[in-house]
């Protein structure tokens, strides 16, 4: 079983200013010297995380979806992160994930932070993105959603005991004065869905005077932190192992035993 090498690009951001970031990410981006299958970047990489969705939204196939695509294709990775997209007359906070060959998937952020209003400038999502790449499969979530458990409950098909995915990877924009329950969160993710569970948050203070002191990590399916990140720009590149995560689920399959439930979209 193939391993996964990832890189989580923890970056300040330039407030509401996309040619700037994107030139930011690209430089971090070719900075990083060995081969990676995956390179993931905070919420909203492009602006920050901003409500002037009318003002920064693209809608698809323009600059930054351009940008990602090429990232992808030049450093043979999957690059994800979300940004402002607008689809009609609605606006989407929106996971981007670029691949190589130039195809491309998508997820909405599916909980708005209503402490911050975005419920009254953006659509939530309703459907959960489940991405195969690598003999990996790989759930991508944005920000608030980490808050929201059941929404990314790991299921066991019984008969296979196969997982309906091995990564769960969080991009945010998650601020200073609760970043002990962001820690707290990414870990408690991994343990109840025994899966490799990643986040990319960002540093430095945003246009509204809001900080943000990173504390990126990856987590193994047990829970054991591999990697962390502190209050400054850091490239995080980690190996996951496909195999032991494999004989642990197997030896200890306790998703299965999960109790049964639906959600109203």
């Amino acid at each position: 079983m193939s391993d996964l090498t990832v890189a989580i690009i923890q970056s300040d951001l330039h407030w509401e200013n996309i040619d700037a970031n994107l030139a930011s990410f690209e430089e971090k981006i070719w900075s990083i010297t060995e081969p990676v299958d995956v390179i993931i970047l905070p919420e909203m990489f492009n602006t920050g995380f901003s409500m002037a969705a009318g003002r920064l939204a693209e809608v698809s196939g323009l600059k930054t979806h351009k940008w990602l695509l090429q990232m992808a294709n030049q450093r043979d990775a999957l690059v994800g992160g979300s940004y402002i997209l607008k689809e009609g007359s609605n606006y989407f906070n929106r996971f981007f994930a670029a691949f190589p060959d130039g195809s491309f998937q998508t997820y909405d952020k599916r909980h708005l932070f209503t402490l911050a209003k975005e419920e009254q400038f953006f659509n939530g999502g309703k459907e959960r993105l489940i991405i195969e790449y690598k003999d990996w499969k790989i759930c991508p979530q944005v920000c608030y959603d980490l808050r929201f458990p059941a929404w990314t409950k790991n299921r066991m098909d019984k008969k296979t005991g196969r997982f309906e995915y091995d990564l769960l990877m969080y991009v945010a924009s998650w601020p200073k004065p609760r970043i002990s329950a962001w820690d707290t969160l990414l870990k408690a993710r991994a343990i109840e869905n025994q899966a490799y569970t990643l986040g990319c948050n960002r540093v430095g203070k945003d246009g509204n005077g809001y900080e943000y002191v990173g504390h990126s990590a990856a987590y193994d399916y047990l829970g054991e932190q591999l990697s962390f990140a502190d209050n400054h720009e850091e490239i995080i590149i980690q190996k996951l192992q496909k195999s032991p995560q494999e004989e642990f689920r197997t030896k200890y399959p306790f998703v299965a035993d999960s109790d049964d439930f639906t959600i109203n979209i």
